[in-house]
């Protein structure tokens, strides 16, 4: 792991060199993803240059565990955060064009978000880092122009267990590393009851995949289903437009 963490590192110090920048902004959950990353960028630039904020919604999604889990982050890897929270802006957006449906409304506090963070970006001059892991990045689970719209994916080479093996070898909070990961959707959201299997089960089947090992007796030998091999590759398919520039007319 801790090839793969110098290599991370280093990419993300000269990528943000080469952009004619010295500092990021980073949106800070509470999560697994945000915590590897903050503390991978404080490697590469220095705990000043990484710019946290915490974006949480509290009237419709209240939890105090991802403040406490931030607090003790930053605390242990000498970062600092800023808190906004989104409310007052999603209510607005509310009374302006009412959504009743649940992922609609969770895709539009995931662009506000982001939205925010290229608006702190350009105050403080830097570039917006991305905290994508390759597992989710392949199936799309993301949203569009919200957590998927940075400048950068550092991890995003990395599948989610690579990323929990790596947050194990920074010495992430156990409190973060152990929690079920979840995206802030809404109240009782996990992202494996979404996505419909664990990232263990998940992160076999992009393998199988990505290396075309699609045969009964590697899955035998690997125990994959291959009904859920089936369910990735729909999942994939549906959600491509999301990691490919929008289409124009040739000619």
């Amino acid at each position: 792991m801790k090839e793969k963490i110098d290599k991370i590192v280093s990419f993300i110090k000269t990528y943000v060199e080469n952009a004619g920048k010295k500092s990021v902004v980073l949106g800070l959950s509470g999560g697994l993803d945000s915590a590897v990353v903050a503390v991978l960028a404080k490697k590469a630039l220095g705990s000043k240059n990484v710019h946290c904020v915490y974006l949480p919604e509290i009237i419709h999604f209240k939890n105090d565990f991802d403040r406490k889990h931030i607090d003790k982050l930053c605390k242990r890897f000498d970062l600092t955060y800023v808190s906004y929270e989104i409310d007052p802006i999603v209510e607005l957006y509310k009374k302006k064009i009412p959504i009743t449906d649940k992922l609609g409304l969770a895709n539009v506090k995931a662009r506000i978000r982001m939205n925010m963070l290229y608006a702190i970006g350009a105050k403080k001059k830097c570039l917006v880092i991305g905290t994508g892991n390759k597992s989710e990045i392949m199936i799309g689970y993301f949203t569009k122009y919200g957590d998927g719209g940075v400048d950068f994916e550092p991890i995003g080479h990395l599948y989610k267990t690579e990323v929990f093996k790596i947050a194990k070898e920074l010495d992430i909070p156990n409190e973060i590393v152990d929690k079920p990961p979840t995206a802030g959707l809404w109240e009782g959201q996990t992202d494996e009851s979404e996505i419909g299997m664990s990232y263990e089960e998940l992160d076999k089947i992009l393998y199988t995949i990505e290396k075309q090992l699609i045969n009964e007796d590697y899955l035998k030998e690997k125990n994959i289903d291959y009904k859920n091999i089936l369910k990735v590759l729909k999942m994939m398919e549906k959600n491509e437009h999301k990691i490919t520039l929008p289409p124009t007319p040739k000619g």
